[in-house]
C-alpha cells in the first residue's frame, strides 16, 4: 500500500495544479503526493485549450499559445466593442504544453510521484485519512492511503439545480490562405450567429497570427447539437460572417461545460474533497474555470503544507453564485435576449471592472455597478422568482455526464473550402 500525504485522482488542469502546488518549494512541511493518472484511452481527455485573464508575467507564459490585450466583443446587429484588457491579458494554453511543463517542474520534486491506473473506489479509510483503490495496467489492485484524497474527475451527474444550461462548442483550428486575422485582438463573443430558439449562440476567434486561429461555435443552451450541427454553424460563420474564403482546418476541439445554479459539494467525507469543476471551479454564468483551479490549489497547498485545519471553500462565494442564477435563469426564460444582454455589459462596464466580475474577483461594489448595467426589470422579476423555483434533480434516463459527443463527421486534414 502506498501511503503519501496526498492522493490526487485525475492529471487534468485541478489535478496537476495541485500537484504542482504541494511539491513547489514553499515555507512549510515538506508534502509527498501521488497523482493517479488514468491510462490512454476514453477515461482521459483529449487535448483542449484553456483561456483565463491575468497580468503579465504568469506561471505559465513561457508555453502560451498566444495571449491579446485587446478583447472585441460584437452584437447581433454589428456593432463592436474593443476593450483593452489592462493590467490583464487574455491568455491561451493548450493542454498539452501546460502538461508537459508542469511534469517537468514535477520531476525535480523528490516526494512525488505519478501512477497510471483506472480508480475504481475513494472514500474515506476506516482508521482515518482517505483512501484509493485503483486497477493496474496488468489488471493488479493498488490501495492507496492519504492523509487527504483530492478526486478533480467529472461529476457522474449534475447536482440539483432551478436552472441547468450548458455551453456546448466545437471549434477549428484553421489555417487561411490570406491575411484575415487581427493576432493582437480576441473575438470573446461574436453574436452575428443564427440564435438559437431557447439560450444564445456566439463565435469564438483567437488569432494565433494573420492568417491562423482559433475559430469556435458556441451554444448555451439546454442540449447538444448533433456533428452536423456545428459543422454547418461554423461553416456559416467561417464564410458568411467572418469572410476568411480558401482555408484548412488542421484540428477540431469540442467540449461540453455545465452552466448551473446547482451547488457541487466539495466536501464528501472526512478527508475526502473534489476540486475543478467536479468542486465547484467552473464560473456559472461564463463557463472559465481554469483562474478558480489555480486560487483553489494555492489555498490548498498553504493549508496543507502549514499544517491547518483543511477548509477547502467554492472557488466562488454566495454572492456570485446568486447573480450567476439570476443571469442563467433570465436568459433561459428569455427575459433578457444573451446577445444584447452580454454586448451591453462590455459597452458600458469599464474593461477592467468587468473582467475582474467575469473572474469572479470583483469587489461587492464592483458587482453592484455591473449589475445595475443590466437590463434591470428582467433581472428583478428574476431575482423575486427565484426562490420560489423548485431545484430538480436530472430526471432519470437523462444522458449521462461528462455528455458524449458524436466523433467528427469530417477529417480535420481533408476540409477546406473557397470564398
Amino acid at each position: 500500500m502506498l501511503q503519501p500525504d496526498v492522493v490526487i485522482v485525475g492529471a487534468g488542469a485541478a489535478g496537476l495544479t495541485l500537484a504542482h502546488q504541494l511539491c513547489a518549494p514553499a515555507d512549510g512541511a515538506p508534502v509527498s503526493v501521488v497523482l493517479v493518472d488514468a491510462p490512454a484511452g476514453p477515461l482521459r481527455p483529449p487535448p483542449r485549450t484553456w483561456c483565463f485573464w491575468e497580468a503579465a508575467g504568469g506561471a505559465y507564459d513561457d508555453v502560451l499559445s498566444a495571449s491579446w490585450g485587446r478583447l472585441r466583443v460584437t452584437g447581433p446587429d454589428g456593432a463592436e466593442t474593443v476593450t483593452c484588457s489592462d493590467p490583464f491579458r487574455y491568455k491561451m494554453l493548450r493542454s498539452d504544453a501546460f502538461e508537459q511543463l508542469v511534469q517537468r517542474r514535477l520531476s525535480r520534486a523528490a516526494g512525488f510521484r505519478r501512477l497510471e491506473a483506472t480508480v475504481t473506489a475513494v472514500g474515506d479509510a476506516s482508521g482515518g485519512g482517505g483512501r484509493v483503490v485503483a486497477r493496474g495496467a496488468r489488471g493488479e489492485r493498488i490501495l492507496l492511503h492519504g492523509r487527504y484524497v483530492f478526486d478533480s474527475r467529472p461529476p457522474t451527474r449534475l447536482p440539483a439545480a432551478r436552472t441547468t444550461l450548458l455551453q456546448h462548442f466545437t471549434g477549428w483550428f484553421v489555417e487561411a490562405d490570406r491575411p484575415v486575422f487581427d493576432p493582437a485582438t480576441a473575438d470573446l463573443m461574436d453574436f452575428r450567429t443564427p440564435q438559437p430558439p431557447q439560450g444564445l449562440s456566439f463565435g469564438y476567434v483567437l488569432p494565433m497570427g494573420p492568417r491562423s486561429a482559433l475559430v469556435e461555435y458556441t451554444e448555451f443552451s439546454r442540449t447538444v447539437l448533433d456533428a452536423r450541427g456545428y459543422e454547418r454553424a461554423l461553416r456559416h460563420y467561417t464564410h458568411d460572417v467572418l469572410g476568411i474564403g480558401a482555408h484548412r482546418v488542421t484540428a477540431v476541439e469540442r467540449g461540453v461545460i455545465p452552466m448551473t445554479d446547482g451547488r457541487f459539494p466539495v466536501r464528501v467525507g472526512r478527508s475526502v474533497f473534489r476540486i475543478g469543476t467536479a468542486g465547484g471551479a467552473t464560473r456559472p454564468s461564463t463557463g472559465y474555470t481554469f483562474a478558480a483551479v489555480q486560487r483553489q490549489s494555492r489555498s490548498i497547498a498553504a493549508q496543507v503544507r502549514g499544517g491547518s485545519r483543511l477548509r477547502v471553500a467554492s472557488p466562488y462565494g454566495a454572492w456570485p453564485r446568486a447573480m450567476d442564477a439570476v443571469m442563467l435563469r433570465a436568459v433561459d426564460s428569455g427575459r433578457v435576449e444573451g446577445g444584447e444582454f452580454f454586448s451591453g455589459l462590455f459597452r458600458t462596464v469599464p474593461g477592467e471592472r468587468l473582467l475582474r466580475f467575469l473572474d469572479g474577483t470583483s469587489r461587492r461594489y464592483e458587482d453592484i455597478l455591473v449589475g445595475l448595467r443590466t437590463p434591470v426589470a428582467p433581472m428583478l422579476r428574476t431575482v423575486v422568482e427565484l426562490p420560489f423555483r423548485p431545484k430538480r434533480q436530472a430526471p432519470a434516463g437523462a444522458p449521462p455526464w461528462p455528455i458524449p459527443l458524436a466523433p467528427t463527421r469530417t477529417p480535420p486534414d481533408q476540409e477546406t473550402s473557397g470564398p
